[in-house]
């Protein structure tokens, strides 16, 4: 497939957003517990104010996919059958849940834990909604997996609660190892379900064969020419352009930067009590799953490309 900007800002910075809310629930819930020291007002509405603007920034990334984005309401509409029409329902569903929850921390009111609760329940929808938008095309082998919910969440949660233990440091929290030690479980547990998915997929033999897809039993056909002296839709929507060796270097990319620096740097700023470096890991961390979330558009293989494999 031919990865769009504006999806891979979108679902990265809304995951990003997604974790640190329920990153801030768990902290609220274990506080509540007698689990956890409990941390300041400022945590919990700096953390909401936080996750607002990445979903929004989500949000305005995705109005760069419409080809009229004044029709974009019309999204909704088919909510029945839909993944992507209950995202764009839940979405704003889950952002006012988001406000409310940081409003009513600032205002010192009752029951935050269970404003807290709908917000996080609304998370964990919209989690599930992004992820079967993908995993459920059959015919993208690489995406029909369960491995797709499971790391949108976890890479979710990951890049969200190393946010969280960032925040936390800024602001001198006590609860900044134990926050941390989340993070660090999370990305791990983010990159083994990551490399379980790229393990699986170098495996995948495909379904169709040029064969099947012209209809001509021939056991040897090579492709000349579309037909037709240039590209069309097919070939700018459906694939991306480059080469097995760009794919390699990216994968690789958001592997080191996406996983394996963000753990070292993790580690070392909870170690040595430094802020600076949490945030060189989020920063970090957030470009490295952007270009994991390039690559794992790009690497499904959409089977028209086995008929339009030349341009004459």
């Amino acid at each position: 497939m031919n990865p769009a900007f504006s999806v891979v800002f979108l679902t990265t910075l809304i995951g990003a957003g997604q974790g640190l809310v329920l990153g801030l629930f768990v902290v609220e819930a274990r506080a509540a517990a007698g689990l956890l020291a409990a941390p300041s007002t400022t945590l919990y509405v700096a953390g909401c104010v936080l996750a607002l603007l990445l979903l929004a920034a989500g949000l305005l990334a995705s109005f760069f996919h419409l080809g009229h984005p004044e029709r974009a309401w019309r999204a909704a509409a088919m909510w029945r059958t839909s993944w992507l029409s209950r995202e764009v329902i839940v979405l704003p569903a889950f952002m006012a849940a988001v406000t409310v929850y940081g409003w009513a921390h600032w205002q010192g009111l009752p029951g935050t834990l269970w404003i807290g609760g709908l917000a996080a329940a609304l998370c964990l929808a919209l989690f599930l909604c992004t992820g079967m938008i993908y995993a459920c095309i059959r015919f993208l082998q690489e995406w029909a997996t369960p491995l797709t919910l499971v790391n949108f969440t976890l890479i979710g949660c990951a890049s969200g609660v190393v946010l969280l233990t960032a925040l936390a440091a800024a602001l001198g929290e006590p609860l900044v190892e134990v926050v941390g030690a989340w993070a660090l479980g999370l990305t791990v547990a983010g990159l083994v379900t990551r490399s379980a998915a790229l393990w699986r997929n170098a495996r995948l033999k495909p379904r169709s064969t040029l064969q099947t897809a012209i209809g001509v039993k021939h056991p040897r056909i090579v492709q000349k020419a579309q037909g037709f002296m240039g590209g069309s839709f097919n070939t700018r929507e459906f694939f991306h352009g480059r080469g097995p060796g760009t794919l390699r270097a990216v994968k690789w990319l958001f592997i080191i930067a996406g996983f394996v620096l963000p753990l070292l740097l993790l580690a070392g700023g909870l170690a040595v009590s430094s802020p600076a470096l949490l945030w060189l890991a989020v920063l970090l961390q957030f470009a490295g799953l952007t270009a994991e979330r390039w690559f794992f558009f790009a690497q499904a293989n959409h089977p028209q490309n086995l008929y339009y494999q030349a341009v004459s």
